[in-house]
């Protein structure tokens, strides 16, 4: 029996490998942790002006399996030297893996096919070309490339990230046909044990992509993105590991992460080359202590940790002043505003020196508890200017270092969800709730995350400005002239133009964010034995959901009644004790 999980988000049919031991003789090969779903497309966007007969065909239910006689015509590309043949498809919705082509019986069997595929993100990126202005790429997975195709057989195509496939006959000499075209889709096949509701469907929806954002991302480890950045980045999967706490609970793909980078990273160097990116490996520790409380995967990470925090506390200098060195960086948009940075740096420290201490002090070293402890109280007195800057600003105020309600009325709110990022939106969202605003994230997630579906995304982006939206044309059709590409005209620093990822876990915050905050599951005490539940419901009349724990899923459903306060149900699995706080 499949998962709720993936039926839920996908609302797919699933053909997976049966269970089982590996076959004789493969009883050391590693079984891949991913499993295969077969996705038809749902229609053909586009098609060459000529060249192209029953293109329709490929919409039709199919076997999956090349056979002597098609019950449908194939689909015919007959290319010339002047004249492309080619269609576009759409899968739906994004997606992990390849594509595979089915070919029919032709008379000509020793002439073998070749065709050009093209994945997209975008319409407007499964059309482009390699390069030029809108910068098209085939960086970390091949994104365009020119196959040959068997006779009466099957071929797959990628991996890449992808909703979008552009396949072209790439030989005028001779026809192509195609039985079939469906993707082969690869994602964990795990139960999605979290749950949010509530009278806002835009917030249900956002909610669901977060999650399904995040689910592609789970391969072999946690990536960054599916089409490109197919990466582990420590400091981009602290939103991440958040989500998978909220959706998920427990999954493999967190300390195998983890732990993969603390290998590859001596102590004195930088995880992914980012001073932050240590402190952010530090700080999912504690989340991942908090939730799971598995006290041996924390003692194995004692030598490495208790080195490290020595080394970050040796970065707040006698003054007080943080001390960073190498790269200094936060998330790209914010990159420009150094102040803003040293802002940031200086809250983020602090934070994670804080958060260190508690950790040593559950690992039974006081010493280099003290330590943290004592270097954290120095920077706590040096406070700088954030300069504006809605990232740093929200790292300290998150640290306790600023007010948190003059933060949000000064800086937070300051042009509404302008000059946030997908990234570091999370923390922005978790300033405002600290401040007692979660009407104002709310609208911020409406607004901001909600313009992403507006343009027809099925995942959320690396990085997305409102003020792309004016006079743009949707990622799901082609480009009118006049129109703005929102893919391929915008973009910048690593992410100019096509090579921008849509599918990027970091941007999943308001997922973690609703559950943490709106449903108010707080862990109080390792391995959710302990846990505060203190809704704040913003503007909306009630929400209800489940959240994961190790002893069983937390359900809770929040309503506000007629006098303004909020009456909560919550129910918990035995084992776990509940502190319940008023709601707001």
């Amino acid at each position: 029996m499949k998962s709720v999980a993936v039926l839920t988000v996908l609302s797919l049919a699933l053909t997976v490998m049966p269970g089982g031991g590996a076959p004789p003789g493969l009883e050391r090969a590693e079984r891949s942790p991913l499993s295969t779903f077969f996705v038809d497309p749902t229609r053909v966007v586009w098609q060459s002006d000529a060249g192209v007969r029953n293109a329709a065909s490929l919409l039709k239910p199919h076997a999956g399996q090349a056979v002597l006689k098609e019950p449908q015509p194939p689909c015919v590309l007959r290319a010339s030297s002047n004249a492309p043949a080619g269609i576009l498809l759409d899968f739906g919705r994004e997606l992990h893996g390849y594509v595979e082509l089915i070919t029919p019986m032709t008379r000509d069997q020793a002439q073998l096919r070749r065709v050009r595929v093209r994945f997209g993100e975008s319409v407007s990126e499964a059309m482009a070309e390699l390069g030029g202005k809108q910068n098209a790429q085939n960086d970390h997975a091949i994104r365009d490339q020119v196959v040959t195709l068997p006779w009466l057989g099957k071929k797959t195509i990628g991996p890449s990230g992808f909703r979008f496939v552009r396949i072209d006959n790439a030989d005028p000499s001779l026809p192509v046909e195609l039985s079939q075209a469906r993707a082969v889709l690869q994602i964990r096949d795990v139960p999605q044990v979290g749950s949010f509701r509530c009278n806002d469907e835009r917030l249900n929806r956002i909610w669901q992509v977060g999650a399904y954002t995040v689910h592609l991302n789970m391969q072999e480890y946690l990536w960054d993105g599916i089409k490109r950045d197919r990466l582990v980045w420590l400091g981009d999967m602290h939103p991440e590991v958040s989500t998978i706490h909220a959706v998920f609970g427990f999954n493999e793909v967190v300390p195998r992460s983890l732990d993969l980078t603390r290998d590859v990273t001596p102590v004195s160097e930088w995880m992914n080359g980012i001073s932050s990116y240590s402190m952010w490996w530090v700080l999912i520790h504690e989340d991942l202590w908090l939730h799971q409380g598995r006290r041996d995967y924390l003692e194995a990470q004692k030598g490495y940790l208790t080195a490290l925090l020595k080394r970050l506390a040796n970065l707040i200098g006698p003054d007080g002043r943080e001390r960073i060195d190498g790269m200094r960086f936060l998330d790209w948009p914010s990159s420009p505003n150094k102040q803003g940075v040293t802002a940031g740096l200086q809250g983020l420290l602090v934070m994670t020196l804080e958060s260190g201490a508690r950790l040593m002090t559950a690992l039974g070293d006081a010493g280099t508890a003290r330590l943290c402890a004592e270097a954290a109280a120095r920077g706590r007195k040096v406070v700088p200017d954030v300069n504006k800057s809605k990232s740093g600003a929200a790292l300290l105020s998150l640290a306790g270092m600023l007010d948190s309600r003059e933060t949000s009325e000064n800086v937070l709110k300051t042009g509404g969800p302008r000059d946030i990022s997908t990234f570091y939106g999370f923390y922005v969202l978790q300033a405002l709730a600290k401040a007692g605003d979660a009407a104002t994230a709310l609208e911020f997630i409406r607004v901001y995350w909600g313009a992403m579906l507006d343009q027809g995304a099925t995942t959320f982006w690396e990085d997305f400005n409102l003020e792309w939206t004016n006079n743009a044309a949707r990622i799901d059709e082609l480009v009118p002239p006049g129109r703005k590409d929102i893919h391929g005209d915008y973009g910048a620093y690593c992410y100019v133009g096509l090579r921008h990822s849509l599918c990027h876990g970091w941007a999943s915050g308001p997922t973690a964010w609703l559950s943490q905050v709106v449903l108010g599951v707080k862990p109080i005490e390792p391995g959710c034995k302990r846990v505060r539940v203190r809704p704040q419901l913003g503007n909306l009349q009630w929400a209800e959901g489940a959240y994961p724990t190790p002893l069983g899923p937390i359900r809770v459903r929040h309503e506000r009644q007629a006098d303004g306060t909020v009456s909560s149900k919550i129910e918990a699995p035995p084992g776990i004790q509940v502190e319940s706080a008023p709601g707001s």
